[in-house]
């Protein structure tokens, strides 16, 4: 396991290659190299389907019925807009946002990062442990500390496939995003009254507690550790060639071209993460309306009392694939962020170690699980300010980014985005204060 902690060589940018005109416009040639940039997105998308995200896209749906749609959808297209960011930078500077951070902030400030990155993968981990264990006990009845010890090893198993195997690595957490997806389909199939829900796209609230559930739905959608991580992934995409994938050296993907399958990449992976947020919120509005939905286990236990023991074994399902594939990716994100931070990088293993021990010590100790949940995803929120800011920065500055600088409706948006987004964070982190 000592050669898992090796990342995605940092390379520099480099030029887009044309092949010679007798050379192009090879049948699905473009088509052929698009799909080999492909897969990133996937990875990341894991993050947005989080047991925090079951959380409180269930709550939201049992409380408000489908009122918060309309939230998530927003919630997906910003997410779509930091990611596309995201793996803009890295194709444009073959560097992780940690990596120029360190390389263009002051000092200082690199340190403050850094700490609060590792404090967001710390909450990362909190999340999905309990995720993954809540699993194994509504599955199987294992406690709830020798689940989360399950949960881990698990995890770690598929941290082996990454990075020297980053393509079975994706095809397997694409796997885990297809179980979560399936076992929403499943549910919402047997729910009823579904043609309800296309009222929830109208924005519109339901007082402070709709609120709240609204703050928490972004504070559970937009992850800032997948943002670092999304960077690191696509960062030698610019020199990526099929010479390379297939072994034909007239064909090259440059910036361009690889900016272009990233977006691709990412709407296919997170349009998927996002219909499955809705649809989530969707089955708890049809089926469980003025029910207690509190806790994932009151959940599970009224979701097979009115749709049947399937669909209780498919929401469980759902859930352990959630807390294996976005555990896993968490501990690759906290990777990436104090190899780009520090410049250090330790075993992957070893890593997994040191995040999930205040995990480990939180369920031992019996902490209450739904708090455990809300207080991670109010984390992550909080942190958000702090990657969205430099990555707006950075991708706004041509001497970084050459050709591939934000256009200037982009840093127009990006800014109002991160204003937005810094807005709710705010908000969820006073009523999480107040409650």
């Amino acid at each position: 396991m000592t050669g898992v902690s090796a990342l995605p060589a940092v390379v520099p940018a480099a030029p887009a290659v044309v092949p010679p005109a007798g050379r192009r416009g090879r049948p699905g040639g473009r088509a052929r190299r698009i799909a080999a940039l492909c897969g990133p997105a996937f990875v990341v998308s894991v993050a947005y389907v989080d047991p925090g995200n079951f959380a409180t896209n269930m709550s939201g749906g049992a409380s408000y019925g489908y009122t918060l749609l309309w939230v998530i959808a927003v919630a997906n297209l910003v997410a779509m807009f930091v990611q596309a960011l995201s793996a803009k930078l890295g194709i444009a500077t073959g560097q992780s946002l940690a990596a120029l951070c360190r390389r263009h902030l002051p000092r200082p400030l690199t340190w403050l990062l850094w700490a609060q990155g590792e404090l967001i993968a710390i909450a990362t981990d909190l999340a999905e442990f309990l995720g993954g264990a809540i699993a194994l006990n509504l599955l199987f009845g294992v406690p709830l500390l020798p689940a989360a010890g399950v949960t881990a090893v698990v995890s770690a198993g598929l941290l082996a496939l990454a990075p020297h195997g980053r393509r079975r690595f994706e095809t397997v957490i694409t796997g885990l995003l297809a179980v979560i997806c399936a076992g929403f389909v499943y549910q919402a199939v047997l729910s009823p009254h579904l043609s309800r829900a296309a009222a929830g796209f109208v924005p519109h609230l339901a007082g402070r507690g709709s609120l709240v559930i609204a703050a928490g739905i972004v504070g559970a959608t937009v992850m800032p550790h997948v943002i670092h991580l999304h960077s690191a992934l696509t960062s030698n995409q610019a020199l990526t060639s099929n010479q390379a994938l297939t072994g034909d050296q007239d064909e090259t993907a440059g910036p361009a071209e690889a900016v272009r399958a990233s977006r691709v990449d990412i709407g296919v992976a997170l349009g998927v993460a996002g219909l499955v947020n809705m649809a989530m919120l969707v089955v708890a509005a049809a089926v469980l309306p003025g029910r207690d939905a509190s806790t994932l286990t009151a959940i599970q236990a009224d979701l097979g009392g009115l749709l049947g023991r399937g669909a209780a074994v498919a929401f469980a399902l759902a859930l352990l694939a959630s807390g294996l594939a976005s555990s896993s990716v968490g501990t690759y994100a906290g990777q990436v962020i104090m190899e780009g931070f520090l410049r250090r990088r330790i075993p992957l293993v070893a890593r997994r170690l040191i995040t999930m021990v205040p995990a480990f010590a939180l369920i031992a100790a019996g902490a209450d699980p739904v708090r455990l949940l809300i207080v991670s995803q109010v984390a992550l929120s909080v942190g958000l300010p702090s990657v969205l800011i430099p990555l707006v920065v950075l991708t706004s500055r041509r001497s970084i980014m050459g050709a591939l600088v934000n256009r200037r409706v982009t840093t127009v948006t990006a800014i109002a985005v991160t204003a937005a987004v810094t807005g709710l964070s705010g908000v969820l982190l006073c009523l999480a204060l107040t409650a």
